[in-house]
């Protein structure tokens, strides 16, 4: 008999089957969305769905065996690899290597003492690995893409959990320490590895998302019903609280992310809820709207296809709920594919590489547009 979330996933797919997205695919070229399942019996491997094509599925992969938590995906279009950090059964921290071409593994490494939400440089070369919420070692590994092997540790604080590097740089972290060091948002350079901070944040932070000219971030907090906005040229923040909240602490909203045009912040809210923010002046956030959910449990992460007209809302981690997508123009529903928060836009050019997206809602729109901010 079909489970619950079975079920629902199953209804999903019919009803949106006949709902377009108004992108017509170019001939020869095709936008791909590659998702590291979470679901319990197929956990990482990976499902590639067409997106122009209502999301259909195009294969999947198998990759790593007894893979226990997936924490993060990256690729890089110069390379043509793919990387997922994972723990496996024994709750060693792992990163495998995927060939995106032949879908082979290339190598499959522990890393020590453990991994979380990765980044990977511009040219494709190094992997910036945080070692882990849970862990309490100070620092993060700078591992070699292509080998896997560790090249050096950059030290700052403990806990460290979700690395981003946004197409505007620098290579930004964020830590779970409860010690004072995590209420900040750390920014490390990429040539000479020296560490800055911006904070104090009224409380540990959580996700995080910069916006594409790193002129502002947005974060999850913990003990926050909304979210804080810093402004990375000076070190102001702000805090947006969402009205009408559930009562009681809220813990840690887990998922927050800017639309590609940045007009807009989507964020994980209460149970069965995503909220969007109106970002037309970063330091004055306004609550928009609620999206309500299929899912009935508070979502667990938010990214969107890079030209920014499908959001994906992922269910409670390593669950067999579906993950939701959404029109983002309309904030409609359109679809669901199978459960995953480690997701990554690629897109293809008579069968090349010509870009890739990124697991965090990055900012997309160019720095010029941001001259008047």
């Amino acid at each position: 008999m079909l489970s619950a979330t079975t079920r629902l996933l199953i209804g999903l797919l019919f009803v949106f089957a006949g709902i377009g997205d108004g992108t017509a695919e170019t001939a020869g070229q095709q936008r791909t969305l590659y998702a590291v399942n979470q679901a319990p019996g197929i956990r990482g491997s990976i499902s590639v769905y067409d997106i122009d094509a209502r999301h259909r599925l195009i294969k999947t992969i198998q990759t790593a065996s007894w893979v226990r938590d997936v924490k993060g995906v990256a690729a890089s279009a110069v390379t043509g690899r793919l990387y997922v950090s994972y723990r496996d059964i024994l709750g060693r921290g792992r990163i495998f290597c995927l060939d995106i071409e032949t879908d082979k593994i290339l190598w499959n490494q522990r890393i020590s003492p453990g991994v979380d939400r990765l980044a990977v440089s511009p040219d494709g070369n190094l992997l910036y690995v945080p070692t882990w919420e849970g862990n309490s070692a100070d620092f993060i590994n700078i591992v070699n893409a292509a080998t896997g092997e560790i090249e050096r540790k950059v030290y700052f604080s403990s806990h460290s959990h979700d690395t981003q590097y946004p197409p505007s740089g620098p290579i930004f972290q964020e830590t779970k320490a409860e010690d004072g060091s995590g209420n900040y948002l750390y920014i490390i350079d990429p040539s000479s590895y020296a560490v800055s901070r911006v904070g104090p944040y009224s409380n540990v932070l959580g996700p995080y998302a910069v916006d594409g000219a790193s002129r502002y971030v947005v974060n999850n907090v913990v003990q926050l019903w909304g979210m804080q906005v810093a402004d990375l040229r000076n070190g102001k923040i702000v805090t947006a609280t969402a009205p009408n909240h559930p009562p009681g602490d809220p813990g840690l909203l887990h998922g927050i992310g800017w639309t590609p045009d940045e007009s807009e912040v989507w964020q994980t809210g209460g149970d069965g809820e995503e909220y969007v923010w109106d970002m037309r002046d970063p330091m004055s956030p306004q609550f928009k709207r609620s999206l309500k959910l299929q899912n009935r449990d508070s979502a667990h992460w938010v990214t969107f296809s890079i030209n920014g007209d499908f959001g994906y809302v992922a269910p409670v981690k390593n669950t067999d709920g579906p993950t939701e997508i959404f029109s983002v123009a309309t904030h409609m529903p359109a679809g669901a594919i199978g459960s995953s928060e480690d997701m990554i836009e690629i897109d293809f050019a008579d069968g090349k590489i010509v870009r890739v997206g990124d697991q965090y809602g990055i900012g997309r729109r160019p720095k010029r547009e941001l001259a008047d901010r």
